[in-house]
């Protein structure tokens, strides 16, 4: 058994107020706990992953390369598939606070490692 306490995990704040920890997983999946302030949007990306993004406080609001766009409140989740161009924007008036799933899983590289 590995356990991760939140305190303690490994963390990444790709910009002020995204914050980013890595919780227990492994090779097959990845958990990433994440914050994120008022009106703060990733950029648009893809990853070979699959993804399932679940709102845990606030509002997030999820965009698609084909400009549509699907807002989640607390408790609502979306799968993201493996290659789809996508961004997380907090659309609400207050921190937003999430949790991605990652198949296979990943490592911060991801964000790290990125060519603009």
């Amino acid at each position: 058994m590995d356990v991760v306490k939140h305190d303690d995990a490994e963390t990444y704040e790709p910009d002020e107020g995204w914050e980013r920890r890595a919780l227990a997983g492994s090779d097959q999946f990845s958990f990433e706990w994440f914050t994120k302030p008022s009106g703060h949007s990733s950029p648009m990306h893809d990853h070979e992953n699959e993804q399932v993004c679940l709102c845990l406080e606030g509002e997030l609001t999820l965009h698609s390369e084909d400009g549509t766009s699907v807002t989640l409140e607390q408790y609502d989740s979306a799968f993201i598939e493996s290659w789809e161009t996508h961004a997380v924007e907090n659309t609400g008036d207050g921190m937003a606070v999430g949790l991605d799933v990652f198949a296979p899983g990943r490592s911060f590289d991801f964000w790290t490692d990125r060519e603009e």
